[in-house]
């Protein structure tokens, strides 16, 4: 028997009383956006949970190959008549039993799905304003670069902005640098560069983060670099932006006083929808 909610009722009512992810974190996930029944950016979101599940020493089932894992994600969205334009998780965790060491290193999985209102990225014009969390702090190592369920902190600091009436907050690593925001990559523009925190500071290795450090590059007059940046450089910047794969690109309006442009966020997201166009 266990106690839910204040009701006695059987332990095999609830499938959480021996699930690992939600037990102790023990399980790595992928959030992707779908359109017209493909996967976008599939070989980097593959290769990213694979990367997830070594690192954290979780068994690969064989048959766990890149078109295992896109035909499982479609079979849930061709089911619920959603393929034209989705968003879709698929969670790893580790099998039931153990404490913090497990019985066993094999896996399981769950994909989740919800509908999209349009495929292509959008680029919204309203007034978004940031500031930093800094009740908590980031680690540089590399268990922050991967996507794994203990997001205690992004949820802290989310309802951190809800309270203050912000749209997001900027996260810092133990160095007290910029590393990222609660759901994406941070990027900023200054002085005719492109800058977005090294993976080894501690942030995300996102794949939308991958796609805009290449089509950055085909924009004129822009130096992409990967390098520091301190809470300093955000007064300094011209412009401040977030990316994900599901949001495209979310342009920065506003940190304390200081206000931005939003040009090359803009030459961004047309460039991301001329590739969502061709899908």
């Amino acid at each position: 028997m266990i106690n839910f909610n204040g009701t006695l009722v059987t332990q095999d009512s609830n499938i959480l009383t021996q699930n690992r992810g939600f037990l102790y974190g023990d399980a790595v996930f992928e959030t992707v956006k779908i359109v017209n029944s493909k996967v976008l950016y599939l070989e980097d979101h593959y290769f990213r949970l694979m990367a997830s599940m070594r690192v954290v020493r979780m068994e690969i089932p064989m048959n766990f190959t890149m078109e295992y894992f896109e035909e499982q994600l479609l079979s849930l969205t061709d089911k619920l008549a959603i393929s034209a334009a989705a968003r879709a998780r698929i969670t790893v965790f580790r099998n039931d039993g153990g404490y913090y060491l497990p019985l066993d290193r094999s896996v399981s999985f769950l994909v989740h799905a919800t509908a999209l209102e349009t495929a292509l990225y959008s680029f919204d014009k309203k007034g978004y304003e940031v500031d930093l969390f800094k009740d908590f702090y980031i680690t540089k190592q590399l268990l922050s670069s991967i996507k794994s369920t203990n997001r205690i902190l992004n949820v802290t600091a989310s309802i951190y902005a809800d309270e203050n009436g912000l749209d997001n907050c900027l996260l810092l690593n133990d160095s007290k640098n910029v590393v990222e925001a609660i759901q994406g990559n941070i990027f900023m523009v200054m002085g005719g560069k492109l800058i977005t925190p090294p993976v080894s500071e501690g942030c995300l290795n996102g794949v939308m983060r991958k796609q805009i450090l290449g089509l950055a590059k085909t924009i004129s007059g822009i130096e992409v670099v990967e390098d520091v940046i301190s809470p300093f450089d955000l007064q300094k910047a011209e412009e401040l932006f977030i990316t994900n794969v599901i949001k495209g690109v979310q342009p920065i309006t506003k940190y304390r006083k200081k206000t931005f442009t939003t040009s090359v966020a803009e030459q961004l997201v047309e460039k991301l929808n001329q590739i969502v166009a061709t899908t």
